[in-house]
C-alpha cells in the first residue's frame, strides 16, 4: 500500500534534484517616451506634450515603468515617415546604442504616432534591438508573435489616416461656407495692393472672449494704384514682361521689396513677368472673396520607395474646388468688367500657341536711347509704323518701306527715304497739347470731345479684328474636317484642331463679353482730364518717362506726310471713340 502524496510536484522535484526558482516580477523598468503634435490646427506644443506624457506615465508606472528619456516631434504631420521626423529619427538612431539606458518605448496615443502602414515598417526595427513597444490602445506591450496585435495596430493606422482625412474635409467645408456666406478672409499673405486690418470682434463667441479679432482686407492705396496701372497697360496691349520692365524702370518697389516681412522667401530683386501674371490672374482684386484656388497635393518622395512617404506641393485647383463669396467682401481695386476683359485677352493670346504667347508677352527691347514716340508715328504713304533710329547722334523715325515685297503698289509712289526728327515733332506736339488743355481753351476741348462721341456704338475696329480671328478659326476647322473626309489620319490633326477650337471659343467669348461704349458727360470728361495730372508741369519739365506716359494716356497717334512735310496728330483720352484733330 503506497502512502498518500500531498504535493506530487514538490516530491518529484526533490527526487530529481530540480531546484525551483520563484518568478520575480521586476516591472517594465526604464522606458523612453515618444509623442508628436502638429501645429497646422493651432495645437499648443507644450499642452500636447504634457497630456501625452501624462497618459504614458499613467500607463506604465503601475507596471513598474519610469520614463527616463523623451522624444517629442513638434510641427510634424503624422503622414511623414519616422525616418523624416526629427525626434523620431533620433529615437531610431538611439536603438543602435547599447548604453541607451532603456529597453522599452511608450507612446501617449498610438494614432498620433503611426499613420497608415507606418507601424508595420517601424516595429521590426524595435524587435531587432530587443526594445519593447508599449501602446495604450493595446492595453500592454506589442507582441510581434500575436496576430491579433498586428491586426489591431493595422486598424489603428487606418483609423489615424481616416481621422486626418475627416478633419481635413470638415475644416475645408467650414472654410468654404465662411467664404461663400460671409466673405471672410481666411488668413495668409494679403494680395499686393491690400493690407490686413482689424475688423472687430471675432464672430465665434468663444474666440471673441479669448481676445481674438476678425481680420479683413483694406486697400493699400499706393500699391493699389500700381495694380490699376498693370491692368490698364495690359488691356492696352502690353505683355507681362513689358509691364514688369517699365515698373522696374520707374523704380516701383516689387511686392517682396514692399513687404519684406511677408516675403522672406523672395529675393526682392524687382518685378518679374511672373509677378505681373499673378496679379492679373488674381480675382480677389474685384472685391469678392475667393478660396481654394490652390490646393495641397501629396506626391511620393520616391516612386520606387513607397515607404519614404509623401511630400506636399501646391497645385492649381480644378474649377469645381474654387468658391466665391456671394457679395463683395472687401473694397475692389479693379472692376469685374476690367478683370473679365483681362482674362479674355489672356485666353485669346494663349489660343494662338507658344509662338503667339511669346510674341505678345515679351518685354520691350532695351535700347541706349528712349524714343518718346515709339509706336506712335505712322508713314502717311504706306501706313506702316515708323521705327526709331539714331542718325548723327539725333533721334529720328524712319519708314522701313524697303522691307515690303518688290513690285508692291505702295512702293510705286513711296519716297526712297522717309525720316522725321524727334525733337522737332515733340516740341510741336507739346505746344499743341499745351494749347488744347490750357485753362483758357479746356472748355472748348471738352466740348469737342463730347460732341465727337459715337453715341454709344461699340469700337468697330476692335470687334472687326475679333470677327476676323473667329472667321479664320472656323475656316481652318472646315479645312481640317475636309482633310479628314478625304482620308487624312485624324490623329495627325488632333493638335491643330484643338488649337483652332480654342481660338474660336476665345473669339466667341470676347465678342459676347465686349462691353458697349457709353456716351460720356462733360463732368466725366473734366474728371478724365484732371486724372492726367498737371500737364503744364509735365510739358515744362519734359522728363522722358513722364512724357511717354502722358502720350499713352492721351492715346496719341501721329501720321507723317512726307510730301507735305507735316505731321497730323490725333488724340483720344479714353473717351469712347473721340477724336480731336490738329495739325503740327
Amino acid at each position: 500500500m503506497t502512502a498518500e502524496i500531498s504535493n506530487p510536484w514538490a516530491t518529484l522535484d526533490e527526487l530529481l534534484g530540480v531546484e525551483v526558482v520563484e518568478a520575480v516580477d521586476e516591472g517594465v523598468g526604464p522606458v523612453a517616451f515618444y509623442g508628436r503634435c502638429s501645429t497646422e490646427d493651432n495645437q499648443d506644443p507644450e499642452t500636447s506634450h504634457g497630456w501625452q506624457l501624462s497618459n504614458a506615465q499613467k500607463f506604465v508606472e503601475p507596471l513598474g515603468g519610469r520614463v527616463v528619456a523623451e522624444f517629442f516631434d513638434v510641427g510634424q504631420s503624422r503622414s511623414v515617415p519616422w525616418e523624416r521626423r526629427g525626434e523620431a529619427a533620433r529615437l531610431l538612431a538611439a536603438l543602435k546604442n547599447p548604453a541607451r539606458g532603456w529597453n522599452a518605448v511608450v507612446v501617449g496615443e498610438g494614432t498620433r504616432c503611426w499613420f497608415g502602414n507606418q507601424f508595420s515598417l517601424v516595429a521590426p526595427k524595435f524587435a531587432a534591438y530587443g526594445v519593447e513597444l508599449w501602446v495604450p490602445e493595446l492595453g500592454g506591450k506589442f507582441d510581434p508573435r500575436n496576430p491579433s496585435h498586428k491586426m489591431l495596430m493595422s486598424v489603428l493606422g487606418g483609423m489615424s489616416e481616416s481621422e486626418r482625412q475627416h478633419v481635413q474635409a470638415r475644416v475645408r467645408a467650414a472654410m468654404d461656407a465662411q467664404v461663400i456666406n460671409e466673405g471672410r478672409h481666411q488668413g495668409g499673405r494679403a494680395p499686393y495692393g491690400y493690407v490686413v486690418v482689424d475688423g472687430g470682434p471675432h464672430p465665434n463667441p468663444r474666440k471673441a472672449a479669448e481676445g481674438y479679432r476678425l481680420r479683413v482686407l483694406a486697400i493699400d492705396e499706393s500699391a493699389a494704384e500700381v495694380v490699376r496701372r498693370i491692368f490698364s497697360e495690359y488691356l492696352s496691349g502690353k505683355g507681362d514682361r513689358a509691364i514688369a520692365n517699365e515698373l522696374n524702370r520707374d523704380g516701383v518697389p516689387c511686392p517682396s521689396a514692399r513687404r519684406p516681412d511677408q516675403n522672406r522667401h523672395r529675393l526682392a530683386d524687382g518685378w518679374q513677368g511672373s509677378s505681373v501674371r499673378v496679379i492679373l490672374e488674381n480675382p480677389r482684386y474685384t472685391g469678392y472673396a475667393f478660396f481654394g484656388r490652390w490646393v495641397r497635393h501629396e506626391s511620393l518622395l520616391d516612386s520606387d520607395d513607397v515607404a519614404a512617404g509623401h511630400v506636399t506641393r501646391f497645385r492649381r485647383s480644378t474649377p469645381d474646388r474654387v468658391v466665391r463669396s456671394r457679395t463683395p467682401a472687401h473694397p475692389a481695386i479693379v472692376s469685374v468688367e476690367e478683370f473679365t476683359q483681362a482674362q479674355l485677352l489672356r485666353r485669346s493670346k494663349a489660343a494662338g500657341g507658344l509662338a503667339t504667347a511669346r510674341k505678345s508677352e515679351r518685354g520691350g527691347r532695351v535700347t541706349a536711347r528712349t524714343y518718346l514716340l515709339r509706336g506712335l508715328v505712322r508713314c502717311g504713304v504706306c501706313n506702316r509704323k515708323m521705327q526709331g533710329a539714331t542718325i548723327r547722334k539725333g533721334a529720328y523715325y524712319r519708314c522701313t518701306a524697303r522691307t515690303m515685297a518688290p513690285g508692291s503698289a505702295q512702293l510705286a509712289d513711296h519716297p526712297k527715304t522717309v525720316n522725321i526728327r524727334e525733337d522737332a515733332v515733340v516740341e510741336a506736339i507739346n505746344g499743341w497739347i499745351g494749347r488744347l488743355f490750357d485753362p483758357e481753351n479746356v472748355d472748348a476741348t471738352v466740348a469737342a470731345l463730347v460732341g465727337s462721341q459715337d453715341d454709344g456704338r461699340s469700337n468697330a475696329g476692335g470687334r472687326d479684328a475679333v470677327k476676323r480671328r473667329l472667321a479664320e478659326a472656323e475656316a481652318r476647322l472646315r479645312r481640317y474636317q475636309a482633310a479628314i473626309g478625304s482620308g487624312v489620319d485624324p490623329a495627325a490633326l488632333v493638335d491643330v484642331i484643338n488649337q483652332a477650337q480654342a481660338e474660336r471659343a476665345a473669339a466667341k467669348a470676347e465678342l459676347g463679353n465686349a462691353p458697349k461704349e457709353k456716351a460720356v458727360s462733360e463732368a466725366e470728361v473734366y474728371a478724365m482730364i484732371d486724372s492726367l495730372g498737371d500737364l503744364g508741369t509735365v510739358l515744362t519739365e519734359a522728363k522722358p518717362v513722364a512724357l511717354e506716359r502722358l502720350y499713352q494716356a492721351l492715346n496719341l497717334q501721329l501720321r507723317y506726310e512726307p510730301k507735305e512735310l507735316a505731321v497730323y496728330a490725333t488724340t483720344s483720352p479714353r473717351v469712347g471713340s473721340v477724336r480731336v484733330r490738329g495739325g503740327t
